[in-house]
């Protein structure tokens, strides 16, 4: 069952969305049980501190406990002063008020515990036979200390799995690098081309297995935003939540365009920190890009290419799928994760392995705080950011050139 509530030409109001969370904790009978809400970090648009309001008088108040686990992935661990903005409220030694508010921390092997393999078999068939390795599924053992998961984020249009939030908060958000590394190296085998702002992937499919082998009860407030603000909040199983703010976010986030963009001037907001989060400004433009066009990333605030990766990032580059498909022996080694990063930047194109020249099918530049000099050995082109002036951009699209003041979670699409 779903209880939901949905706006299609306004803001929902806290009001609106207080019902539904009082709803919602009604429907689970969570007096005295201990519940545990996993969350999205600082690179996503999350009202969060109106929801973790709502969620502390609605179930925190009759919980034994009401905690929080942010999902981060891979991506750095968050600093309690930025917990604190997170959350609305300070966090100090790990406590927001009563509640606990923690990291997940994917860079401790003692966090996981194994709940079996996704087969062989079964790999193979949700992947067409792009991948036929079993794949491990371990998860953050704090879940099992709790009687009631509640997973509680947005959803997008999402580069590797079609739409983000759901169960993609388990996996690979409170699991390991290897989750990560298959579910990002079968997208990007795939192509985001293809799969970003697709409701049914291959890889949702995989995600959604290894969900079924958590035998905790699992929950979901799934959000669909306009900037900020909600206009549409669903409650029910993490797949049936799931998939009624899929459907509302491909409404709200995915702009189509009778002609595709010659040059793109994509400006990232602060909450992305590095090219490892911040390559949403490329790939939400990449559907609609002419051949031979240009996306140029502004974000003067970046100064590196990844916090986590980019030691393997410096060693590979950016580059297309088949720059690394047909020489593989040099890149074995390297994680699929960062691979498929890589090429999500990139984008589409060829690689001649007699010629050893490489076709990309747009440019992707880099006005940002990183120096041309590796911007240039990464095989990214250059701009220097003081040089751009927002108004040389605007009101240009009958020329196709597009300013996006606001890039990385709006997806634009060309009408066929």
């Amino acid at each position: 069952m779903i209880i939901s509530q949905n706006a299609a030409d306004k803001l929902l109001s806290h009001e609106e969305v207080h019902r539904i969370v009082a709803q919602a904790a009604a429907s689970l009978k969570i007096t005295g049980k201990r519940v545990l809400v996993i969350i999205p970090d600082g690179t996503r648009s999350m009202p969060m501190p109106l929801m973790f309001k709502l969620l502390q008088e609605e179930i925190g108040s009759r919980a034994a406990a009401c905690d929080y686990l942010v999902a981060l992935g891979t991506h750095p661990l968050m600093s309690e002063t930025h917990l604190s903005s997170l959350m609305g409220r300070p966090v100090i030694n790990g406590m927001c008020g009563k509640a606990r508010v923690l990291n997940h921390r994917w860079d401790l092997p003692e966090t996981f515990v194994d709940l079996g393999t996704i087969p062989a078999g079964e790999v193979a068939e949700a992947s067409g036979g792009l991948l036929s390795e079993p794949i491990l599924i371990r998860i953050n053992r704090m879940l099992f200390d709790y009687d009631q998961v509640l997973i509680c984020g947005p959803v997008f249009p999402h580069e590797v799995i079609g739409f983000s939030g759901g169960n993609k908060y388990l996996f690979p958000g409170v699991s390991t690098g290897e989750m990560i590394n298959q579910t990002h190296w079968l997208g990007a085998l795939l192509g985001s081309y293809n799969l970003i702002g697709t409701p049914t992937t291959p890889v949702r499919t995989l995600v959604d297995r290894a969900a079924a082998k958590v035998n905790v009860p699992v929950s979901c407030f799934a959000l669909v935003l306009r900037k900020h603000d909600i206009v549409g909040i669903y409650f029910g199983s993490a797949q049936e939540a799931w998939k009624a703010a899929a459907e509302h976010s491909a409404q709200e986030h995915i702009r189509w365009v009778r002609h595709p963009f010659r040059r793109v001037l994509s400006v990232l907001p602060e909450m992305y920190d590095d090219i490892w989060t911040g390559a949403k400004g490329m790939y939400k433009l990449e559907p609609a890009m002419a051949d031979g066009g240009e996306v140029v990333i502004y974000a003067p605030h970046i100064t590196e290419f990844s916090y986590t990766h980019g030691p393997f990032l410096e060693q590979i580059g950016y580059h297309c799928r088949d720059y690394f498909l047909k020489q593989w022996d040099r890149f074995a080694s390297v994680p699929k994760g960062v691979i498929a990063h890589s090429t999500h930047l990139t984008g589409q194109g060829d690689y001649d392995s007699v010629t050893g020249i490489e076709t990309l099918r747009i440019r992707v530049t880099l006005a940002t705080g990183i120096a041309e000099e590796r911007c240039r050995r990464m095989n990214l082109n250059y701009l220097d950011p003081k040089e751009i002036h927002m108004e040389d951009w605007e009101g240009r699209e009958g020329e196709g050139v597009k300013l996006i003041p606001q890039a990385g979670e709006i997806l634009y699409r060309l009408k066929q």
